[in-house]
Formats: C-alpha cells, sequence, structure tokens
C-alpha cells in the first residue's frame, strides 16, 4: 500500500510523494528471511538510554495487528537469508518519534500476561505503549547486559542448587545497577489435548509411549527446567521425540498441539487455560 497505492493516489491528487524519515536501531531479535523475495518487516521501537531497540512484529496475513501496532518498516534485501539479532538496522518511520520514546521495551521469557499488561499499560496511560520480543530467559539477560532492555522477564532454574534467577543474574549483571522483582507465579507442565487422549501423565510417559513433542528454544527458562526433571529421571534428551523441535512461544506450543502437529508440548498453565485445554504440571513450578 505504501510502495504503490498511497504514491499512484497521491500523483492523482497532485501532491507530492510521502517522504519516510529513517533511523538506525539495534534489532532485538532475529529476522528470516526467503532468498527469493525483497521482505517488507513491521517493526516496533523503544528508545533504550541512548539506541533505538527494533523487535521485529509477527508476520503473515493474518497478522493484521501488527498493522496498526508498527512504528516503522524494516527492509530485509532480496537474496539474503535473514538479519541477526544486535545487528544494527535502517527503519522508515510510520510514526511519531515521540511515541517511539514513550514506549517500554520489554524482551525475554514470553508469557501470556505480558499481552494484557500491554493493552493495561495503553487503556490506562494512552500516551505509553509497551514492546515485547520473545527470546527466552536467556536472551533477555544478554538484553539487560548489552542494554538494550528496560525490562526482561526472566525464569532460570540454576541446575546444581535449583533457585532461579539469581546466580545468572550475579554471573551476567554483576556490574549494573539492577532489581528483581519477583511478580507472577507460574504452575508449569505438558500441554496435552484436551481429555488427554494419549494417557500421558508423567514426562517417562512421552518417552516409553514414544509420543511426539514439541519443545521450547534453547535459552528458554521453561526448556532449562525440563531438562532439569529429565536429569532428575536419568531421560536422555534424544529419547524424547521432538526434543529438537523449537517454539518461541508457550501459545505457538499449544497450537502445534491443537493442530495436531505435536501429542504434547512444553508451557505455561495460562496458555493451555486460555485455549481451553489441560495441563500436567510434574512438581513444574517456579517464579518468574
Amino acid at each position: 500500500m505504501e510502495m504503490f497505492v498511497s504514491r499512484i493516489v497521491e500523483n492523482f491528487a497532485g501532491e507530492k510523494p510521502r517522504q519516510f524519515k529513517t533511523v538506525k536501531a539495534i534489532l532485538s531479535k532475529r529476522v528470516m528471511s526467503s532468498l527469493k523475495y525483497l521482505e517488507f518487516v513491521r517493526i516496533k521501537l523503544g528508545k533504550v538510554g541512548d539506541k533505538l531497540v527494533a523487535t521485529p512484529l509477527n508476520r503473515g496475513a493474518g497478522a493484521t495487528m501488527s498493522l496498526v501496532r508498527a512504528d516503522g518498516i524494516l527492509e530485509v534485501p532480496q537474496n539474503v537469508e535473514g538479519i541477526e539479532r544486535g545487528t544494527e538496522v535502517e527503519v522508515k518511520l510510520l510514526k511519531d518519534e515521540e511515541e517511539i520514546n514513550n514506549t517500554v521495551v520489554c524482551i525475554g521469557s514470553h508469557d501470556p500476561i505480558i499481552d494484557v499488561v500491554a493493552d493495561l499499560i495503553h487503556v490506562k496511560r494512552d500516551e505509553y505503549y509497551l514492546s515485547s520480543a520473545h527470546v527466552g530467559s536467556m536472551g533477555g539477560i544478554m538484553a539487560l547486559k548489552n542494554g538494550e532492555t528496560h525490562i526482561a522477564p526472566v525464569h532460570l532454574l540454576d541446575m546444581e542448587t535449583g533457585e532461579y534467577n539469581i546466580s545468572y543474574i550475579k554471573k551476567y549483571l554483576e556490574d549494573k545497577p539492577m532489581a528483581l522483582i519477583k511478580c507472577v507465579k507460574r504452575i508449569q507442565g505438558i500441554m496435552v489435548p484436551k481429555g488427554n487422549p494419549n494417557n500421558i501423565t508423567s514426562i517417562k510417559d512421552i518417552k516409553d509411549k514414544k509420543m511426539k513433542f514439541v519443545n521450547r528454544q534453547r535459552g528458554a527458562g521453561t526448556r532449562l527446567l525440563f531438562d532439569y526433571n529429565l536429569k532428575k529421571l536419568g531421560i536422555n534428551p534424544r529419547e524424547i521425540d521432538g526434543y529438537t523441535r523449537e517454539e518461541y512461544t508457550h501459545l505457538a506450543v499449544a497450537a502445534a498441539v491443537e493442530n495436531g502437529d505435536a501429542h504434547c508440548g512444553l508451557g505455561v498453565y495460562s496458555a493451555a487455560s486460555m485455549m481451553d485445554w489441560i495441563s500436567y504440571r510434574f512438581a513444574m513450578r517456579n517464579m518468574t
């Protein structure tokens, strides 16, 4: 629309073509692209210190809300497979810079409550926005370390002590002033179709019954918790069919199970409840 239709309308109306201001920003999440096409990726922007941070929004024909939420457009040239996280990119602005300066940047673990909070912030104070990128808890820690986010949802389990978050903050952020706020208590477990048709009642069942599983991405706190339980049970990850299949959000895991692409998947109870599913708990509880 911006590249073709608006220019035709402007030409017929005798108006000068709109000139887009461009800004430099740091990419908060890797962008995948096809080698065949010049691609246009919608971007949410936020200012952290003296840096502009660019968060890619969901793409696809069904992702219509990203048209409304986008602050700018990133062009990925033809014959480029993608752009790595942390790369400085050029973004064409669609919105006023003041709005971008009022955006809170949130990079780290995914939880459905983040989307709810984003809506509530804007309802309470319509001049403020929340931009989130779901890159896992470790990704959030590194974003804090690199000064690329205001806040980072994290729930990282220390495999040796069973303690959450503290050891990682001391290891990676000891030279930075930080506040750790215990915010949400969560139940994590295995999401299965309603009625549990395969009668999955333990992690061991996934291995023994050769169930197709869908995991969270490397660096996600939920995956660390799953690895911790596998280790306690003496199960080799290679024995889990689908252990290397990764999704970046709990809702994406639930959708994979709902669509029949997997028999079960790892996720939070709230995501399972949102889809009217059930979540077996396996004593996998934590604070995030």
